[in-house]
């Protein structure tokens, strides 16, 4: 059975150098160090959730995402990234989004190019999706219900662009690597459309942002990616949905309504699609 482990045992066992303070998140123990006087990050995680997208990022080696230097089944060592897109969101919104996209099409590229040799064990999304449903369960005609019956109605057509997903694309999971770009980190394990990878950019970094800019980005991710309005659109309710979900159950109310009323901005959204088509 999976047990986490502790930052001192890998600052041991791959002589690692501390460098400044860490700090720790829900999933994760992050420490800033030197391996023969080289600036990484490393990662330990505190959930097998987390490890598998440590393995995970390995496996995308480089491509659209972090390097690792160092992995196994607990932690990662990972080359040293900078400022995230979060930054940039605020000051040139349209530019972080054709860099989110970038990333995206990079590792997706990357892992169709290399779909047959994926990490076993990878999560796909109709199991990823079971909070939605259950939450949805009697909803009827509310959020919720609409929610999960788009998201059930998409997974059961079969996807143009089946791909090993990163999950979590967001401008705080982009970071920049200086001459190598910016590129990814913190994947979830999932793999199926690789629509779904776009959604979580139109949610970010904050509400005033993602609100204000919501229907020029749906414009643009769908002109970059090549994705059908309709497709994103669903995807999205489908998404804030699930996203709505998890926040609930954690009892916290104001991240469960900033995702419902994006959901509801989608919907609108689809509703003049459709009248105008």
């Amino acid at each position: 059975m999976w047990q986490p482990a502790s930052i001192d045992d890998y600052l041991r066992r791959w002589r690692l150098e501390p460098r400044g303070a860490g700090f720790s998140t829900l999933s994760s123990h992050l420490q800033p160090v030197l391996q023969g006087g080289v600036p990484a990050m490393l990662k330990v995680a505190r959930i097998e959730e987390e490890a598998n997208g440590c393995r995970l990022l390995a496996w995308w080696d480089g491509s659209g995402a972090a390097r690792v230097l160092e992995v196994d089944a607990h932690a990662a060592l990972l080359e040293e990234g900078g400022a995230s897109l979060v930054t940039l969101a605020r000051s040139d919104d349209d530019a972080a989004t054709r860099i989110l996209c970038g990333v995206a099409e990079t590792l997706h590229a990357a892992s169709a190019g290399r779909f047959a040799d994926r990490p076993q064990g990878l999560i796909p999304l109709d199991v990823w999706f079971r909070a939605l449903f259950d939450r949805a369960d009697g909803e009827g005609d509310g959020f919720y219900g609409r929610a999960a019956s788009t998201a059930r109605r998409l997974l059961a057509e079969n996807a143009d662009d089946t791909v090993v997903l990163h999950g979590d694309l967001h401008h705080g999971n982009v970071l920049d690597f200086g001459e190598r770009g910016a590129l990814a980190i913190d994947p979830k394990f999932l793999v199926g459309d690789r629509v779904f990878d776009y959604t979580n950019i139109l949610c970010n970094p904050e509400q005033q942002i993602a609100e204000f800019q919501f229907d020029r980005r749906v414009d643009l991710i769908s002109a970059l990616a090549g994705i059908r309005l309709s497709a994103l659109l669903e995807w999205t309710v489908a998404w804030t949905g699930l996203s709505a979900s998890w926040f609930a159950a954690d009892g916290t109310r104001e991240n469960e309504r900033r995702a419902l009323r994006i959901g509801t901005l989608a919907e609108a959204r689809l509703t003049g699609e459709r009248k105008t088509s």
